[in-house]
This record gives structure tokens, C-alpha cells and sequence, in this order.
């Protein structure tokens, strides 16, 4: 699902008024009934519905909806943003027909008119403001923000909560805080960035008919990945395959006390479908590995730390990182690993931290290859960003810099890619914020490339099918109780799901 930017989505209008045809005011009256029945499926209890509507389109949309609700027998109250001027064509039409019907309408020309609505079944619906907005709330549309944020019934918005900015940061503006939001067709950015969190609420996405054609043939900087996405990247096996079909994959990862990260990642690379794995590992971790993964084969290399790596060269993929020790002399290891394995490998947790005390290191990792940083190591390598939005910028030029793939993990995980692209991922949930989660990505990524897929395809597959275990894996045993090897343990599920096989 491509992810438009305001200026696109206004284009995107468009197209769809021009190639169906339709009017404007009639898509705005399809946009308000696909709300409406959405509405009323959800709030089943509500008997008052209060909506504030600005002047523009999104405007129009709260009156459309509140003529609908009163037209199904429901009490509607509207109040309009009086800003002493007309409001858009297809509001003031919204208005006239919803003057037909009824008279409770107020315009709000000072908070002294503000109402009060407290009781338990009553809904305020936000049309106030929608992706239009490209500046802060002022004055009395501030005061009203700030009280619809003071008042403790529902609150459900129309295109984005009256405040939020579609495509950059609102850190530090007067934003609704929704308990839902309804939105049309496909994500906006900000939906998709820890910051907006608390003003979106839950996110729902109404399919109201726009322009197929101009939704295939335009391009955007950012994607949303989701099943039909990962059904056209997945290749399922030959018959005939064999083993050596697959790939061998190196896992570089372990110190003592810190080799359960390598067996995570070793584990979730054989799961992933690697056909061989072969792990490095320090004297200390080699019956720890022999035990956990008896599928893998070892190689020791150092006492409590691994102190050295040959015949790389031999490999389909690398993964290293996970456990590794963040030591000085790793440096001189990470150096040789990278200069002598050319293709594209996975970099994670003490390997990229090493990288950041050495930042030279960064322009000889191999081309194509796969950081995979949390917000800290994020930080440590590449510099602090004042808020997401700036984080994505410096994700998406740094990849482009040194030509690699920059998975920052999170919800709604991005990839980064060298071409500019930018991928949000939509699988995954909060049990996965656990220790192991991460290195267990780390195994499924170089599995993949050991596979022959190539590093995007690995990155956009990989991390969804990291989410999609972590997935089952909360439906199965609570996000509070998983651990790292309840992803791997679902991930023959999450290969079943995408292949289309029911688990009914």
C-alpha cells in the first residue's frame, strides 16, 4: 500500500473526480456515508452525537455526517468554527442541506459558546481540520482543541485528529487526542510514527472508491507492507529442491554470558529456511550451540570472545552481531569481516555498536547490506534527530550515503533503502519489546539472503514475517508472557500464513 503524501492525496481527489466522473461533493457525501455506517456499527450506545466542524472540506464532511445520523433518528448537535468568512464550496452545500433538517446548529465565534458535554453516552466527532492543515492552531481553534481535550467522552476524527499534520512533525502543537480515527483509502505518514501515538488513537481505513489507476501508476516515497505486498515477494519451495537450493548462512555472534543471542539467531535462521548454518562461535558457547541448534554446524574461534573469521568467502550470507561483546579488539574483527565478504550481510546489536566507536568501519560494510539498530544503537551510529519525522530523513539519506538497508525497529518498523525508498512495516505487536527479539530478526534476515533473496526482498519479508510469529505468538500466550523463542517457535506459522494455509 503506497503511502501519499497531503499534496498527492488532494491529486488523488482529483483523478478520481475527473476518470469516474463524480463531483466533489458527491465523493465528500461517499467519504461521510462509509463514516457513518462505520459509526453506527461501533457506537452502538450513543444517543447524542456532538460534531465540530471546521469550514473546509473536512468540515464538510462532519456536516454530511451529522445530516445522515439525524436522517437515521440519532441527536445531533453541530458546531462550526466561525471565522467571519465562507467556507468551501462543498461545505457551504453540506450546510444548506443540513439547515433543511434541523436547527441545532451553533457557530463558534468565542470559547464562552464551548459546550459542556459529559455524559457517557455522547460522542464527539472532530471535523474540524484534515490533511489541509500547514500550520500550528491559533486562537480560538487552539482554545477549542484545548477543550474538546478536557472533556472525558469519545472522541473520533474525520481524516486525521484537528491539529496533525499529514506528512511532518506536530511535536509541540495543539493536537485532538481521538479514541478513533477514521481515515480514507491508505495511511497517512503521521499515522505511522510513535509521536502521533497518543492523538490517533486507534486508526481505521474506510475504502471509498478513489482512482485505482493514478493509486498503481504514482509513485511514493513510502510504502505500507502489507499481505498482498509480502504474497508477491514469498517464493514458494520446488519439489525437486534440495539443500544446497538454499544457501549457507555464517552466523558471526556470542561471548560468554551472552551466547543465548547467538543461539536466537542461529535458531531463527534455520527457521527461516536457511539450507545450511554454520556458527562462529568463542570455545566458551560451542556446547551451548551443539546442544540448542544440533541442525547448525560450529566453528570456534577464541576463548570468551570471538577472535577471528576465516573462509567467509565460501558463504551465501552472514549475520553478525548478536552477543558479539563490544570490545576494542572487534574493531580488527569487523574490519576483516567486512573486507573479506563482499556480498550482502545482516549488522546488528555489539556489532554495530563497535561500528560506533569506529565509525570508519561504516564505509566498508559490503553494499546492500542490513543494519538493524534500535533507537540507541540508531543514535550511536548515525546522530540524534529531534523527532520521527527528522529520524526517518536521517534513516532514509544515510542509507542512500553508504548504500545499505537501515531497519529501525519499532512498531511499524522502516526500512530505509539505498534508492530512497522507505518501507513501514504492519505486522508485530508490544510483546515483542523483549530482550532476544532483535537478534532473532538478525537470524531471519541473513536466512533469507542465504536463500537467494535479494536484500530488500529479505528486509520487507523478513521483517514482516518477524511481526507476523510475534503475532501469533501474543494471540497464543499474551504479549506480556512471549519471550524471543515464542517468535521463533511461530514462525513455520507465520511461513503458513502467507502461503495461504488455514489454521482453522
Amino acid at each position: 500500500m503506497k503511502i501519499f503524501s497531503a499534496a498527492q492525496i488532494k491529486q488523488w481527489d482529483a483523478a478520481t473526480m475527473a476518470n469516474e466522473p463524480i463531483a466533489s461533493v458527491d465523493l465528500m457525501e461517499r467519504a461521510a456515508g462509509k463514516c457513518t455506517e462505520w459509526i453506527l456499527q461501533h457506537y452502538t450506545n450513543i444517543v447524542h452525537f456532538h460534531i465540530f466542524c471546521g469550514k473546509g472540506n473536512n468540515g464538510g464532511d462532519g456536516l454530511a455526517i451529522a445530516r445522515m445520523l439525524l436522517q437515521k433518528g440519532y441527536i445531533a448537535t453541530t458546531y462550526i468554527l466561525e471565522f467571519g468568512h465562507k467556507g468551501s464550496e462543498d461545505f457551504q452545500i453540506n450546510l444548506e442541506r443540513l439547515h433543511e433538517i434541523t436547527t441545532h446548529i451553533h457557530f463558534l465565534q468565542s470559547a464562552d459558546f464551548f459546550p459542556s458535554i459529559e455524559h457517557p453516552d455522547e460522542l464527539i466527532i472532530d471535523a474540524l481540520f484534515g490533511t489541509g492543515l500547514n500550520k500550528p492552531l491559533t486562537g480560538i481553534s487552539a482554545a477549542l482543541v484545548a477543550h474538546i481535550n478536557t472533556l472525558s467522552v469519545p472522541v473520533l476524527s474525520i481524516d486525521l485528529p484537528s491539529g496533525l499534520f499529514a506528512d511532518h512533525t506536530s511535536v509541540g502543537n495543539l493536537v485532538v487526542h481521538a479514541s478513533h480515527t477514521l481515515s480514507f483509502q491508505s495511511y497517512k505518514l503521521s499515522f505511522l510514527l510513535p509521536e502521533n501515538e497518543k492523538y490517533c488513537g486507534e486508526i481505521h481505513l474506510l475504502p471509498i472508491g478513489l482512482d485505482r489507476q493514478f493509486e498503481k501508476e504514482t509513485t511514493a516515497a513510502f510504502e505500507y507492507t502489507d499481505a498482498e505486498a509480502i504474497r508477491k515477494i514469498y517464493r514458494p519451495r520446488s519439489p525437486f529442491a534440495h539443500k544446497g537450493n538454499f544457501g549457507h548462512a555464517a552466523i558471526i555472534a556470542g561471548s560468554y554470558g551472552m551466547m543465548g543471542a547467538s543461539l536466537l539467531s542461529t535458531l531463527a535462521c534455520l527457521r527461516s529456511g536457511a539450507g545450511k548454518v554454520t556458527c562462529y562461535v568463542p570455545a566458551c558457547g560451542y556446547n551451548i550451540m551443539q546442544t540448542g541448534a544440533p541442525e547448525a554446524m560450529c566453528k570456534v574461534c577464541g576463548d570468551e570472545y570471538i577472535s577471528d573469521a576465516d573462509g567467509l568467502q565460501f558463504f551465501s550470507s552472514i549475520g553478525i552481531g548478536p552477543g558479539l561483546g563490544n570490545i576494542a579488539s572487534h574493531i580488527v574483527l569487523l574490519n576483516k569481516v567486512f573486507t573479506a565478504f563482499q556480498k550482502p550481510m545482516a549488522v546488528d546489536a555489539d556489532a554495530l555498536n563497535v561500528i560506533s566507536t569506529e565509525p570508519s568501519l561504516l564505509s566498508l560494510i559490503p553494499q546492500h547490506s542490513i543494519l538493524t539498530p534500535h533507537p540507541k544503537e540508531f543514535e550511536r551510529l548515525f546522530g540524534t534527530a529531534s523527532n520521527d519525522f527528522d529520524r526517518i530523513a536521517l534513516a532514509t539519506a544515510q542509507a542512500k550515503k553508504y548504500q545499505i538497508y537501515i531497519i529501525l525497529k519499532g512498531h511499524y518498523t522502516f526500512i530505509a533503502a539505498p534508492n530512497g525508498k522507505g518501507f513501514f512495516n504492519s505486522t508485530g505487536n508490544a510483546g515483542m519489546a523483549t530482550g532476544g527479539s532483535g537478534d532473532v530478526l538478525t537470524g531471519i534476515l541473513t536466512g533469507l539472503m542465504a536463500q537467494g533473496y535479494s536484500p530488500e526482498a529479505a528486509c520487507v519479508l523478513g521483517v514482516y514475517l518477524h511481526g507476523l510469529a510475534g503475532d501469533m505468538a501474543a494471540r497464543a500466550i499474551s504479549q506480556e508472557a512471549m519471550i524471543a523463542g515464542d517468535i521463533i517457535a511461530f514462525l513455520g506459522k507465520a511461513y503458513q500464513a502467507i502461503n495461504g494455509v488455514s489454521h482453522s
